[in-house]
């Protein structure tokens, strides 16, 4: 088992990333966690297909999972074919173990419309806290830039939350850095960023964005909301 960190040394490794490529925060991971420890939470989002790339060239072997609230786009499933094509992994699906049709036996049709919160948390937060519970250490694709929520995000740090180390390998680069590693990379990605879908999310509850809106604007729109709860 790899060594127990304290905030207070996981504070002075953070600094010490700040400003480094985050190839650097994923190699820190990679040497100090165990294969079945770590694994990257990937969306299948811009920043997280950059993060596939880059963590399969350090560790070709590495653990990778993604949440399927059977509420995805088909675009999001096909990136998803993608990713495993070209970079011959098999991403890790958890998923909510009440069906759609169960779900709205219990509170009625498009709960996502009523109360997204406790959809969020049927369909994404519980098979997230279940992916997590065997782990030490996750890898996310969170930016500073995307939202104020995200803005003071360190690179690494102790999530209180559930329990383990949290990496955030992207957290100073600006959506321009994402789409530069991508075309120079050749990162196989979601068309629908190319309909004006900068933050992709499941379908009910994602629109496109109009220029000069939030990047985040298209999520849960009409709603006092713009996390589901994975980074809070």
């Amino acid at each position: 088992m790899s060594k127990t960190w304290t905030e207070s040394e996981l504070k002075n490794i953070s600094e010490s990333l700040e400003g480094k490529a985050p190839e650097e925060a994923i190699r820190w991971a990679v040497e100090n966690f165990e294969t079945k420890e770590l694994s990257l939470a990937c969306s299948l989002g811009a920043e997280d297909v950059v993060l596939v790339d880059m963590l399969v060239k350090i560790k070709p072997d590495a653990r990778i999972f993604y949440l399927d609230t059977d509420l995805l786009f088909k675009e999001t499933h096909e990136v998803l074919e993608k990713i495993k094509e070209r970079y011959g992994v098999a991403p890790e699906r958890y998923g909510a173990k009440r069906s759609l049709a169960e779900m709205e036996q219990e509170f009625g049709p498009e709960l996502w419309k009523k109360a997204p919160d406790k959809c969020c948390d049927i369909r994404k937060m519980v098979p997230l806290a279940e992916a997590l519970s065997n782990l030490r250490c996750w890898i996310t694709g969170i930016r500073r830039d995307q939202a104020p929520t995200r803005a003071n995000a360190p690179v690494v740090s102790w999530d209180a939350k559930f329990g383990l180390v949290k990496v955030n390998p992207l957290v100073k680069w600006t959506s321009k850095d994402v789409w530069d590693y991508i075309t120079k990379n050749n990162v196989p990605y979601c068309t629908l960023h190319d309909k004006n879908f900068p933050s992709i999310g499941c379908e009910p509850c994602t629109r496109p964005v109009a220029p000069g809106e939030d990047p985040r604007a298209g999520r849960w729109a009409g709603f006092q909301k713009t996390e589901c709860g994975l980074h809070k």
